[in-house]
This record gives structure tokens, sequence and C-alpha cells, in this order.
């Protein structure tokens, strides 16, 4: 358990969700602008967006993964595409200045050194790490040293690997690390996402754990929530019709706001876990349930029998559990047929 901006992250407390505008923004700081009025309005705890310096991420030959060629529609290096999503040092301050005002947590995912150094200079108050950098062990030790929480994504992943990403940022001293279970596929297919996996995580390491969808919907977002996510992140757009290689994976600014909605929902139904009756039960308890009854009209220092009870509502009398008690005493005083049966009438 740790905190973020005073947000406790951990069991016990509202799952922390992250509104992922990545690069959806398309190069375009008005588009990021406007992703971070929708998160706003979806009501979410912080809005992600992703940072980075071309140059210093890919290499010019490194090819396109087969879903970002699918979901562009052409074959194109990541060189070329990634260098048209990127956005400015600047173009990051004004969007942090913009979340200030909005009042809403700006994140964004450094991609390389310097872009980490960066995002840590402007005060960023946590940092999520890729599931591409997972194995990128002198990424995290950097980043560690930060003494930020950190948010470590797991796709692609192994849980042999993950303990190695914990205990390198461990062994620098920092002990506020998530892990989100997630698949790196973009839409992720349902029989691929194995959400159980995401508990495995947290009872392998007792640690803060979460999920980071890339399903098409909402519906395993909400599973993540009733299975007890502390930490639930979700890709969204403005438009999935829009070129890019994760709008088509992506949230409309309404399903966001659903979600957001679906969640909080399912953690007020999930509850303390005490079994206790509600409140809210107790005029229906009294109309539904039953009491001890006269099954026939009995004379006052008539002994009762087991045939002269019967159970009826509404359940404002005695309650049949107590029939053991009433069987083979005698009544005090004359009882009509269906008259509710109490203590004090028996010797």
């Amino acid at each position: 358990m740790f905190k973020i901006n005073g947000k406790i992250i951990g069991d016990g407390n509202p799952a922390f969700i992250i509104a992922e505008a990545g690069v959806n923004h398309n190069g375009d700081i008005n588009i990021a602008k406007k992703l971070v009025d929708e998160a706003v309005l979806a009501g979410v705890d912080a809005i992600k967006f992703q940072t980075f310096k071309t140059e210093k991420l890919v290499t010019g030959y490194a090819e396109m993964a087969e879903y970002q060629k699918n979901n562009i529609g052409k074959d194109d290096s990541q060189f070329n595409m990634l260098k048209k999503l990127e956005l400015s040092y600047e173009n990051f301050i004004e969007i942090q200045k913009y979340c200030i005002h909005k009042k809403i947590m700006f994140l964004s995912t450094p991609f390389d050194f310097e872009s980490a150094d960066f995002l840590l200079s402007i005060g960023m108050e946590a940092f999520k790490i890729s599931s591409a950098d997972l194995t990128n062990i002198p990424f995290l030790e950097h980043i560690a040293r930060f003494n930020k929480p950190i948010i470590l994504s797991s796709g692609m992943a192994t849980l042999s690997e993950i303990e190695d990403a914990i205990n390198a940022i461990y062994c620098i001293g920092n002990k506020e690390v998530a892990v989100l279970h997630c698949t790196s596929n973009y839409p992720a297919k349902l029989q691929s996402v194995n959400l159980n996996a995401m508990n495995t995580i947290k009872n392998a390491f007792k640690i803060v754990s979460g999920y980071s969808d890339h399903t098409q919907g909402i519906t395993v977002t909400i599973a993540a929530a009733a299975m007890g996510a502390n930490i639930i992140e979700k890709h969204f757009t403005l438009d999935k019709c829009m070129e890019g290689p994760d709008h088509s994976a992506s949230l409309s600014p309404l399903d966001l706001k659903d979600m957001a909605t679906a969640i909080r929902n399912v953690e007020m139904a999930l509850g303390s876990g005490i079994k206790m009756y509600n409140a809210s039960e107790v005029d229906t308890m009294k109309a539904a349930r039953k009491s001890i009854v006269a099954a026939r009209d009995i004379n006052a220092g008539e002994s009762i029998s087991l045939i002269d009870l019967d159970y009826k509502r509404p359940g404002t009398g005695l309650s049949p559990k107590f029939y053991l008690d009433i069987v083979g005493k005698k009544i005090s005083r004359d009882i009509k047929m269906n008259e509710q049966i109490a203590f004090n009438m028996v010797e």
C-alpha cells in the first residue's frame, strides 16, 4: 500500500483509475487537451500520456508490430510512425498545467532515460513503466532512484521476469511498486486475457496489483474491479476511427465514463464482506419472514404439541427457530387460531 498525491493505493481503497490517452492525441496538443477534458468528465483519477524522443526510443530499422500495421493500415517503420506521434517537452509542460487547472492528475510513461528525467523535473507524482520496459533493468533502476511510486505493466512477461523487475527496483530501496497484469495486444482477445493472473501476481509478491486492459469494451475492467484490482488502466480516444495505432482498441469518451461509473458501482456493491442484514432489509424482514402462530384455537391450561404450531407471515413475532422452547409448555391464556405465540403466553 502506498500513496499517489495523497490517494491511498491498495486493498480496502477504491481502485485508482487511469485513463490512458497514450499517443491518441496524434501529435496534436489541442487533441491532448480535449482528452484531458473527457477524462475529467468521466470521473477517473488520472490521465496518462506517453513521453519519448523517437531517436532515443527506436532504431530506424525497427519494424512495426503486426497490430500497428493492421490498425494504421500500412507497413512503415516504427521510427516514422512514432515521430508523427511525438509531443515536445514544452507540450507536456503545458498539458500538465492544463491538468492542474482541470483538477486531474497528470501522468505519463517515459520510454527513454532523458524523458524520465524530464518528467521527474516537472514534479510528476508517480511513474508508469510500460510492459515493453519490464526487462529493461537499467531503466527500472534509474527510475527507482527517483523515489517515486512505480506502476509497472507486465504484458508479455513471465512470473520470473516480473520477479526480476521487482527485485531490481527493491534493491535500489524503492518499495512503492504496483504491478499491472496485461496482455500486450491491441485489441486483446478475451481468451488471451487470463485475468486470474492479476491475483497470481498479487499473491506471489504480496504487492499492490491491478490490470491494464486492451480488450474491446468495458466488461473485463469491471470484472477486474470485482476481483479486487487496486489499479485499473484503460486506453481511450476522442474517436475510435481516427488514424493511429491505438484508437481502434480504445474506449470512446462515453464508454470511459460508463466504465468509471461501473467500477465505482461494483466497489459499492462489494461492501465490507461482513455478513449481516442491511438496514434497508428490516422492513422486508418483517414482511417476509415467519412467526410461530397457533394452528388452532388453544384454551388456557392446554399443553402445546407440535401439531398445535404453524409458521406464517409476518415476521414480527417469535421466530420459528424457537419452536422447541414452546412445545410441551402450558398456555396461560386462550389463544385464537393464527394468533402469534409469545414466550409470555406459556408457563
